[in-house]
């Protein structure tokens, strides 16, 4: 699949030879439309000598010179059927001007249109379907190129608009040139479906694609869930929370559905829909993994090497879809996930289950995923760790991992375990628009949530021998071709094929580290006594973490809770002159506040508020003072409400394990005083009102995903 256009100017003039080889082409290729129904048929009469670049590409069709479309928009029919999706539905398409994306423009309107019975008019666009090309801006030509493929996707009658790059912190480089272009481009991509209420986006990946990345994992030594590749369809989370309270986390859907067309239908279906393209140079790159993976791939193409490396994927896929099952079972029956952010395991049910090690492993990394909110595999030692204390029952001892703290649950003698995000990480708190963020997709989680179900309905219909069994004992990359080789999946010359690659890339990839390693450098850290925090203005909203939604504001009337109001009456006589005195002593005059996690100190601060004097009776000779008096006077007209805070947030606090506690985001001033814990409704004074709300950027299991 083309990924953008990051053509260098060293081969600016051989992009245009393609550009225009292709134009000259097209104009030499006649087609004869013959319109149907039910599939699209096009005959196509070659040129008497094709370009040396399309010569291979034409060498594909049959021998009557005909491409049959009907194939191709039938099994496109058959996957978007399978991910839950119907015509209705809105899409927006990730397109970069390449064989793969404009062959999955044509496939899509002819779907959306032919399903409906409407035949698109070139006057008029197809509805519910948007075109978005990325301008990576890496290049002097891109602003030209993403105009020319606009201008191609639309007189195809899709909608469609350029969405620019902006690299606030310098473009990348060439070592990370890649992977950034290509987080760029989702991050645009996501807000596009944003911005336009969509719910659905789509790429262009396809069967080599998943063949070019399964060689590369192999090469890595991934596992066989690792080795299934790319889901068919997967969900993609927002950096910006819906702070809606009803507002589920639905996400956005990721959907492939080309994965089982091979690269050389890409350029039939562009060729019968006398469709131009462009093609990237730099994906011959040989700089890049999986360019030099892919050039291989190329040259061992051979019909049944193809046939059985696609097999030996499938039954990966298989597998992994049987693993997903059994974890998602396991989530509604032995978690429970407390609003306080920690999980709880039942270990009786899990050894009750007799489950294989490589379910169990997938279920723990994703609970700790979900726990620290960090999308990061858990592997090697760490997965064996986890595994061998999940197993132990009852649980005596305490682990961190990945990110998460794990020990015995109070009172349960082991039998259930804790999860709870551990505080060694570097504390995030992004802010918030809720303009911009609340209740905007509420649109999209209806329609989300009804693809979902559309596609939970089709997988629950699939024949259980579409479940893969015969890896889940594997725990190499190794076994896993091994015991393909002995199922008869891969034949003797396919396998030795996969081994030379896997080792040839292997050997690329530790070459690479070991020399990333020799040119590293040591930075010194400075440490600091205080515990960090991150600031928070009044009235705005941060993102804790990506766990809590955290906002803060003074209330300057009469806003007390309920364990306030019996001293109401006497300090509502104070006015406005109370509030200020109040903000004044306990914020500081900047009213700066600061987040961070919870510490030790801080509930033992608690206690020693607990047993202040009580100061639930304000005296009359108090009320006769000015506000400058009562503050030079130092006397706190708030500690009645601070004592009966704190008396509160202790009871509450005893209801929390203390290694949950610790992950619990607490406001203090400047100095570092405790303003309040917002989980356990402590406030140092009323008029400070704080809350903080346990809401993951992604949900319990990473969402949905579909491997079928």
């Amino acid at each position: 699949m083309a990924r953008g256009f990051l053509i260098s100017p060293q081969t600016k003039n051989s992009s245009h030879f393609l550009l225009n080889s292709i134009s000259e082409t097209s104009r030499l290729t006649k087609l004869l439309y013959y319109p149907s129904s039910s599939s699209l048929r096009f005959s196509l009469s070659p040129p008497p000598s094709p370009p040396r670049f399309l010569r291979s590409y034409c060498s594909h069709l049959q021998e009557n010179g005909t491409i049959d479309m009907s194939v191709h928009s039938e099994a496109f029919a058959k996957r978007m059927a399978m991910v839950g999706l119907k015509p209705q539905h809105r899409i927006v398409l990730g397109v970069s001007g390449g064989p793969d994306s404009m062959a999955l423009c044509v496939l899509t309107a002819a779907w959306k249109t032919n399903n409906l019975g409407n035949a698109a008019q070139k006057s008029e666009f197809v509805d519910g379907l948007l075109a978005v090309v990325v301008d990576h801006g890496l290049r002097a030509e891109s602003k030209d190129e993403a105009h020319l493929v606009h201008r191609r996707v639309t007189s195809m009658g899709i909608k469609c608009e350029i969405a620019c790059c902006e690299w606030s912190e310098g473009k990348p480089k060439q070592g990370h040139l890649q992977e950034s272009a290509r987080q760029k481009r989702y991050e645009i991509l996501q807000s596009a479906c944003i911005r336009h209420q969509i719910g659905v986006l789509m790429t262009a990946h396809h069967a080599d694609d998943q063949a070019e990345l399964f060689i590369l994992r192999l090469s890595r030594n991934s596992g066989v869930l690792g080795l299934a590749g790319m889901a068919s369809v997967s969900q993609l989370f927002s950096t910006c929370p819906d702070l809606s309270a009803e507002a589920s986390s639905n996400g956005l859907l990721l959907v492939r559905p080309l994965l089982e067309f091979p690269k050389e239908d890409m350029y039939k279906i562009c060729l019968a829909a006398n469709q131009e393209w462009v093609e990237d140079p730099t994906n011959r790159s040989a700089l890049f993994a999986r360019n030099r993976i892919r050039m291989i791939l190329t040259d061992l193409a051979s019909p049944i090497f193809r046939s059985e490396l696609q097999a030996l994927i499938t039954a990966c896929r298989r597998t992994r879809l049987h693993v997903d099952k059994i974890c998602s079972n396991l989530m509604h029956q032995a978690v429970t996930i407390m609003p306080e952010g920690y999980a709880v395991i039942d270990l009786g049910i899990l050894s009750s289950s007799e489950l294989k090690d490589i379910v169990l492993s997938k279920f723990i990394a994703l609970l700790l995923q979900f726990v620290s909110q960090k999308q990061r595999p858990v592997r090697g030692s760490a997965s064996k760790l986890l595994l061998d204390y999940t197993r132990t029952s009852p649980c005596k001892t305490a682990v961190t991992a990945s990110g998460c703290y794990l020990c015995p649950a109070p009172g349960s003698k082991g039998t259930k375990v804790l999860i709870c995000c551990s505080t060694d990480a570097e504390l995030t708190l992004e802010l918030l628009n809720p303009y911009l963020t609340e209740g905007y997709n509420n649109t999209i989680s209806k329609e989300v949530e009804q693809i979902v179900a559309n596609g939970r309905l089709y997988s629950d219909q699939c024949p259980q021998s579409m479940l893969g069994v015969q890896f889940l004992n594997l725990t190499s990359s190794d076994s896993v071709l091994a015991e393909a080789k002995r199922e008869g999946i891969l034949s003797e010359s396919t396998y030795k094929s996969i081994i030379s690659l896997q080792r040839e890339e292997s050997n690329n990839f530790k070459s690479k580290t070991n020399i990333a390693l020799k040119n590293k450098v040591e930075h010194k850290v400075e440490y600091t006594a205080s515990a960090p925090n991150k600031v928070l203005h009044p009235e705005k909203v941060g993102y804790f973490m990506n766990r809590f939604i955290v906002k803060w504001y003074l209330c300057k009337q009469n806003a007390y809770t309920s364990y306030f109001m019996n001293i109401s009456n006497q300090l509502q006589d104070f006015g406005e002159e109370r509030w200020n005195f109040c903000n004044s002593c306990v914020l500081g005059h900047d009213q700066m506040v600061r987040v961070r996690y919870m510490i030790d100190a801080d509930w033992l601060y608690l206690a020693t508020l607990s047993k202040r004097e009580d100061r639930s009776i304000v005296h009359e000779e108090e009320l006769s003072l000015s506000a400058e008096s009562r503050v030079m006077s130092n006397i706190n007209l708030c500690s009645a409400c601070t004592k009966k805070s704190a008396e509160r947030a202790l009871l509450l606090l005893k209801s929390i394990p203390v290694a949950a506690r610790r992950a619990l985001p607490v406001l203090v001033n400047v100095d570092g005083v405790l303003l309040s814990i917002p989980s356990v409704g402590f406030q140092h004074c009323p008029c400070l009102v704080a809350s903080a709300i346990f809401k993951p950027q992604v949900p319990l299991g990473g969402g949905y995903s579909s491997f079928l």
